[in-house]
């Protein structure tokens, strides 16, 4: 009788930790996602996919995710800055701005808009659709990569922006796969 409560005990357990791995360990919550879903309803933007970032989570680990909408799965997750001036001194936490010169990352929902080569090659315009973030056409807030970036998590925080979310290279080759194939812009959300 004790093996069978014992191996009770371990299956239910074990059912736990990969429920909770499946949700991505509470990074990407639930709530913000039904946020995003409500919000596409009616709009033409891609239903399908949409661009999550979770600037609560230490820069070091993966805040980026790209969503299946559908499915309800992670598609691709991946580390990515956010702005110099969002760094508030010895403290773990962030500020936002919209304001131009503020090198502080804005959130909100965005429109992710065409690509272009510019100086950091490959970039994603992106067109702030909340009071948080409106100005970021103007600051020339785009989605693009910087090589010191890295690709994988570590306790070392990432490279800081001037407020762009900045990815690894690789991601940003892997997220270009998603975004260049839709036939409508993706919906970006970030928030904190």
């Amino acid at each position: 009788m004790r093996k069978f409560i014992f191996l009770f005990l371990f299956i239910i357990s074990c059912s736990k930790v990969e429920s909770q791995e499946s949700n991505a360990s509470g990074i990407l919550p639930a709530e913000r996602v039904l946020e995003i879903k409500n919000f596409l309803k009616g709009k033409n933007y891609n239903k399908d996919i949409a661009v999550f970032i979770n600037f609560k989570t230490y820069s070091g680990k993966y805040r980026y995710f790209i969503y299946d909408l559908k499915s309800n799965k992670i598609l691709q997750k991946a580390l990515v800055s956010h702005g110099s001036g969002s760094v508030i001194k010895n403290s773990n936490a962030l500020k936002f701005s919209n304001t131009e010169g503020s090198y502080q990352s804005s959130l909100g929902k965005y429109e992710i808009l065409n690509s272009y080569n510019g100086k950091f090659g490959k970039a994603y315009r992106l067109n702030g659709l909340d009071a948080t973030n409106s100005n970021a056409m103007e600051r020339a807030i785009v989605l693009h990569s910087l090589g010191c970036v890295p690709d994988k998590e570590s306790l070392n925080p990432a490279c800081l922006s001037l407020g762009c979310p900045m990815l690894s290279t690789n991601a940003l080759i892997q997220s270009a796969k998603y975004l260049d194939t839709s036939k409508r812009p993706v919906i970006l959300y970030a928030f904190y």
